[in-house]
């Protein structure tokens, strides 16, 4: 069971990982109407494979700790993780910013209700009913047989699960392997995968540049400019250090404490679409992010008046 100041510190993994990957977010929007998905990929893949292992190297524990026992079960979580980021970085080509965190938010709603079904995490009714409420938000951001709905908005909700799987999966695996480790083997599956669309997609014979999502994901490999290619490598160090922001925070604390933390990449989404692209949500996207992040807050508040009672309860015997 985790200490109260392995959930704090958790907490703050988190939401510094979620900054950080949010300047990741903006980059990639920026590039997906030029270069393909799988190439940006790639050479952030590339740049972050030595950072990482210098991170495995600093554990302690050699580099016979990515090849230790369970490494298999590494990268299928790995492959999990590749599935949650590929699909949301497509959404970004068709979606405003923040209605792709937005609707990317199911994810700690089903933390919760994962961490519940696999690790057996307690979650009472009163959560259950956060969930069920959190995904009426979803449903409203997604807007199904409204004129205004885009397949791409079902995108960043699979996302969700995808990478909500791989975070429960990473509180259980987080028991013999480090932070570092397990991002080494994400990103090492990111590679791998990458450099596999690149094989398909690469050469521009599959282009598809009819929704700007198939257009990220078919575009042949084109030249960076210099500057392009520094924003591709600069993926590199956020993915780095992301990564292991993010596994750190579900290795070492409560998922169900955790994931309402999730929410504030929703300042960073807003932020960046008004700034960089005039994207301001309109009236039924703001209600879709009220019902979500109120959702959350809740969540919050509830467990924090849970820890309140167990202490009490722990001060009277």
């Amino acid at each position: 069971m985790s200490s109260p100041s392995q959930t704090l510190s958790g907490i703050f993994y988190l939401v510094a990982g979620l900054a950080v990957f949010s300047v990741q977010d903006l980059i990639l929007k920026q590039l997906s109407g030029g270069y393909p998905l799988h190439q940006a990929m790639v050479i952030r893949s590339l740049t972050a494979l030595p950072l990482l292992i210098l991170l495995v190297l600093r554990d302690g524990k050699g580099l016979a700790a990515i090849l230790a026992p369970g490494w298999q079960r590494l990268f299928a979580r790995g492959f999990i993780l590749f599935l949650a980021y590929t699909s949301y970085y497509l959404a970004l080509a068709a979606l405003p910013l923040a209605t792709t965190v937005a609707l990317y938010f199911s994810a700690p709603l089903m933390m919760v209700a994962l961490a519940a079904l696999l690790l057996g995490d307690r979650v009472g009714p009163a959560r259950w009913l956060a969930v069920g409420c959190g995904f009426l938000g979803v449903v409203v951001m997604v807007r199904p047989g409204s004129s205004l709905f885009d397949w791409a908005a079902l995108l960043p909700v699979f996302s969700g699960l995808s990478y909500a799987l791989s975070m429960v999966l990473a509180r259980r695996m987080g028991v013999r392997h480090s932070a570092a480790v397990l991002a080494f083997h994400g990103n090492t599956v990111f590679l791998l995968c990458a450099l596999l669309l690149s094989a398909i997609f690469g050469g521009g014979s599959f282009a598809e540049g009819g929704h700007p999502s198939l257009a990220f994901l078919t575009r042949g490999w084109a030249v960076p400019t210099p500057g392009d290619l520094g924003l591709m490598m600069a993926c590199g160090g956020i993915a780095a250090a992301g990564l292991t922001l993010l596994t750190q925070a579900y290795r070492i604390a409560p998922t169900s404490s955790v994931a309402p933390f999730e929410y504030s990449a929703m300042i960073w989404g807003v932020l960046w679409g008004w700034l960089f692209w005039s994207d301001w949500p309109d009236a039924v996207a703001w209600t879709g992010i009220a019902i979500i992040c109120g959702t959350g807050l809740f969540v919050v508040w509830h467990e924090a008046q849970e820890r309140r009672a167990t202490g009490r309860s722990a001060a009277a015997t």
